[in-house]
């Protein structure tokens, strides 16, 4: 059992991660920036730290060995929120689990974060940002889990993957539901520690390939 810190609890995979991880018998404490959106889901395991991501949230890391960083900007907000949020919110985040002595840090990432040149997107400022949060984890000293997953949808879960890019864009996604089955399987696993991992649908077992 780990004290985990989900930052972005009330997102689309923050929620689902919550639940989870809870399920799996975890103590959680969720950053959100409105706790009402978290109002339907009550456990005596969860604890709720409401903060701004562009404020001081240092204090929600306290007591947890942890961090789930999936918070995003959004798609509609615009650069300005991208870089705040999606990179300086990450990289503050980093630096507070260093200084908690955090024993796992898990960033959900993006496919194509790798290398932002390396293809032409109406979102490369998103993927820059994710590439310099990235970056910053991998050099920061802890140990750390990237999930780097493909277009997101919000299909049921399948929980069968592959990590290598698929060559088609229509093949390059994953349901979100399976992003988050991979949070939980990457707490405490010693293979996903320090490892950058593509998440796909496909034909391979999630739980195979994390764990």
């Amino acid at each position: 059992m780990s004290n985990i810190l989900v930052i972005g609890a009330t997102g689309q995979i923050g929620k689902q991660a919550t639940r989870k991880l809870l399920d799996a018998g975890h103590n959680v404490t969720a950053l959100v920036r409105n706790k009402d959106k978290l109002a339907d889901i009550e456990h005596s395991s969860l604890s709720v730290f409401e903060e701004n991501l562009e404020a001081d949230f240092s204090g929600a890391f306290n007591g947890c060995d942890t961090v789930v960083f999936c918070a995003g900007s959004g798609a509609n907000t615009g650069p300005e929120k991208t870089l705040l949020i999606d990179l300086w919110a990450a990289r503050n985040a980093v630096e507070f689990g260093k200084q908690a002595n955090i024993e796992q840090f898990i960033m959900v990432s993006s496919v194509g974060a790798d290398n932002p040149d390396a293809i032409d997107s109406p979102i490369k400022a998103y993927l820059v940002a994710k590439h310099m949060a990235d970056e910053h984890l991998q050099q920061s000293g802890l140990t750390y889990t990237i999930l780097r997953p493909g277009s997101l949808t919000d299909e049921a879960g399948t929980e069968y993957v592959q990590e290598a890019m698929p060559e088609s864009d229509e093949e390059r996604k994953i349901p979100r539901e399976d992003v988050a089955t991979a949070i939980v399987y990457s707490v405490g696993t010693q293979k996903a520690f320090n490892r950058i991992y593509g998440l796909f649908t496909g034909n391979e077992p999630l739980q195979a390939v994390i764990q």
